[in-house]
């Protein structure tokens, strides 16, 4: 089968042909090379081919494994849409996703695919093992078709400030401007090792193919766990990484306590990081530690990565006394617009804070069955992303997140999904979520609740109750009764209000539920 320029195959295809034998992959199996890497893509179009009547799309679920990568390219090569399901939802959540998808086939881990068997899934499902089996056994090569570029190739689902998770249509252009604009911020050295830590269900796995379009390795982790980063990097020879705010603290705090670990590290040359704020207090203390370079990036799935960066200079530079250049999330790379609007859509002043807007060929091709919403989100070629921002000396410095979103152990949570949970519980009459801070995860789901009239609420039961339809990372690690909620004179929620009175007064939180 043979590349097509501007596909996602294409990429393993031309680094199959220029570096047949360098490593493309490696796992807690083994090493894959480019041109093996190529030949499991085109044996996977096969078997594809084989189960499925054309444009009927795949999911794959679990965490992290070689096959995931394998469908990366495979899945959109062979002119379906491969759809990725977040192991960390809820059983019920994935089989809507799975239904609203159309997917003919699923394919993952046993655990994860009885999960959907549980919750009434009929749709034929795959294992890691014997989908391998079913790739091995393939005695043809599959078809080599014309792939239009614009086309859709994956679909991720996202919490936005619906209750209803949309689902995010990521075509091959779209995700190779990415790649590309991930390496004008930040070139791959011809000598790069990138572990990879980020489940691969989340959009970071973009980052597999910058490296592979580079003709460099992917070291990839299970998950991530401090210890074992620190050996895989010893032991690979890793030169760069992507971490959560999350990943790094937990891997700062292991060396503070075990120094001799450092020394595991010495070939780690750059961390970079996005997703979340990175405290600057982290940054510096993983600084004192290691002395490597740092680079954020900020972007969202609806742009099928970053598109605006702070580089490893304007790092050092924040770390050397310009502190200010800490708090920025950076510029946008040549090929990327940027604009700040207010209410009215009219573009702000420096300094003063507005909407980012985002021009780009990176922009999603938009929600899957859902014109309103993307209508609302690509109004007039610019994704509306909803973060408030403002632009001082060329940066751009985002004030404010998406709306009713909070951001837990890096993963996304929608507030209005949680509320309708919430809502669902006998004694609870009004409730508005919340994220709070938290050192550990970033932030945490608050529900600030007003009961039923005579009703004395049970917080553990009220998150029992939660935890019945809905992932563990978004149900309430705190619950707050009170009397009423503050609201506009339109009657909506002033959840800043809410934010602000809870950051003033933690006592109010108690213990982690």
């Amino acid at each position: 089968m043979s590349g097509i320029a501007g596909t996602l195959a294409g990429v393993v295809r031309q680094a199959s042909e220029q570096r047949p034998n360098a490593v493309a992959l490696v796992d807690d199996i083994g090493e894959v090379t480019f041109a093996e890497l190529n030949q499991r893509i085109s044996a996977t179009v096969a078997v594809v081919d084989g189960l499925l009547d054309a444009m009927v799309p795949v999911a794959v679920i679990g965490p992290n494994h070689r096959t995931w990568i394998e469908l990366y390219y495979a899945v959109p090569s062979s002119g379906r849409l491969l759809v990725f399901l977040n192991h960390r939802l809820h059983a019920q959540e994935l089989a809507a996703m799975l239904d609203r998808s159309g997917a003919g086939i699923v394919v993952g881990n046993e655990a994860e695919l009885g999960r959907l068997r549980g919750a009434g899934v009929e749709v034929p499902m795959f294992d890691w093992a014997a989908w391998s089996a079913f790739v091995d056994g393939a005695e043809n090569e599959g078809v080599d078709r014309p792939i239009d570029p614009e086309s859709a190739a994956w679909l991720l689902f996202t919490s936005g400030t619906t209750a209803t998770p949309k689902g995010a249509l990521l075509s091959h252009k779209g995700l190779l401007a990415s790649v590309a604009a991930s390496t004008a911020a930040r070139p791959v050295s011809a000598d790069d090792v990138y572990v990879f830590p980020f489940p691969l269900c989340h959009v970071a796995g973009y980052n597999v193919i910058h490296r592979h379009a580079h003709g460099r390795p992917v070291v990839l982790m299970p998950g991530f766990a401090a210890a074992e980063f620190c050996e895989t990097v010893e032991r690979e020879h890793v030169t760069s990484t992507s971490l959560a705010a999350t990943m790094l603290a937990s891997l700062v705090e292991l060396l503070e306590v075990e120094p001799g670990r450092v020394t595991q590290l010495r070939s780690l040359v750059s961390i970079a990081y996005g997703a979340a704020p990175m405290p600057t207090s982290l940054l510096r203390r993983t600084d004192a530690l290691l002395g490597v370079d740092f680079a954020q990036g900020y972007g969202m799935t609806e742009l099928s990565g970053n598109a605006v960066f702070l580089n490893a200079a304007a790092h050092r530079r924040g770390l050397d006394g310009e502190a200010d250049l800490l708090e920025a999330a950076g510029v946008p790379v040549v090929g990327v617009e940027v604009r700040l609007v207010d209410d009215e859509g009219s573009s702000v002043a420096d300094g003063e804070a507005g909407e980012i807007l985002i021009r780009a060929e990176q922009l999603m091709v938009g929600y899957l069955d859902d014109e309103d919403a993307t209508s609302a989100a690509l109004r007039n070629g610019w994704l509306h992303t909803g973060d408030i921002g403002r632009m001082a000396n060329g940066l751009l410095y985002v004030v404010d997140r998406k709306k009713d979103i909070i951001i837990t152990g890096g993963e996304n949570v929608s507030s209005l999904e949680v509320e309708a949970s919430v809502l669902d519980y006998r004694d609870v009459a009004r409730v508005a979520v919340v994220g709070v801070p938290d050192a550990t995860w970033g932030e945490n789901v608050c529900a600030v609740v007003v009961t039923v009239p005579g009703v004395k609420l049970d917080p553990v039961a009220l998150v029992a109750h939660v935890r019945q339809s809905l992932a563990g990372f978004k149900v309430p690690r705190h619950v707050v009764v009170v009397d009423e909620l503050p609201v506009t004179a339109s009657g909506k929620v002033r959840k800043a209000d809410l934010r602000r009175w809870l950051l003033e007064n933690p006592e109010l939180l108690g213990k982690r539920l």
